[in-house]
Order: C-alpha cells, then sequence, then structure tokens
C-alpha cells in the first residue's frame, strides 16, 4: 500500500517559518506529480504548490514568493519552506501523490500562524 505521511507542521509567530516534510512508503519519484494542499477550517481545499514530471514548479498565488517546494535528488522526501508566514496560512497541510491513475493524499499536519 503506498502512503504518504506529512511532518514538521506546528506553531509559529507571524513572520516566522516552518518547513514541512512528506516521505512515501516508496521513493517519490515513483509518482507522476507531487503537491501540497491545504484547508483551512471553513474552506474548501487549496492548492499551495506543486511539482510535476521533470520538476515543472507552480505555486498558488496566496504564497507566491514566500513558500518553496522541493523534493529530495534521493526519493526520499518532498518538501515545503515557509517563510513570512501570515496568520491567514493556518490550515491543515497535505501532500498529495498523484501514484498511476490513483491520488494518494498523507493525512495532513496542523500548522497554526497566530501572536
Amino acid at each position: 500500500q503506498v502512503q504518504l505521511v506529512e511532518s514538521g507542521g506546528g506553531w509559529v509567530q507571524p513572520g516566522g517559518s516552518l518547513r514541512l516534510s512528506c516521505a512515501g512508503s516508496r521513493s517519490i519519484f515513483t509518482f507522476v506529480g507531487m503537491a501540497w494542499y491545504r484547508q483551512a477550517p471553513g474552506k474548501e481545499r487549496e492548492l499551495v504548490a506543486s511539482i510535476v514530471g521533470g520538476g515543472t514548479i507552480s505555486y498558488g498565488d496566496a504564497v507566491k514568493g514566500r513558500f518553496t517546494i522541493s523534493r529530495d535528488r534521493a526519493g526520499n522526501g518532498l518538501y515545503l519552506q515557509m517563510n513570512s508566514l501570515k496568520p491567514e496560512d493556518t490550515a491543515v497541510y497535505y501532500c498529495r501523490g498523484r501514484y498511476g491513475e490513483v491520488d494518494i493524499w498523507g493525512k495532513g499536519t496542523q500548522v497554526t500562524v497566530s501572536s
């Protein structure tokens, strides 16, 4: 069974930084594409950042210039570096991988930005 597990969430003050990690039960290079999503209370899940194929990257408008998605060359993990965090970034962050014709989701990690 293919699984994804997120880690690195927590509480941070506005302006702070966090780095999220997503580890797979298989190399992340076995996924066609991978992405980070987030869902705040009462809101729909939204795309934060994605990386597909050979490394084409895209970001949601709300995080451009502040967040960076990456993956390590060994295929061990997907990462999301989050800088200049704002209270509106508070959400559960999910890792998603496209494995063949199936979307695999992690269970999420909570990020809370408040003073």
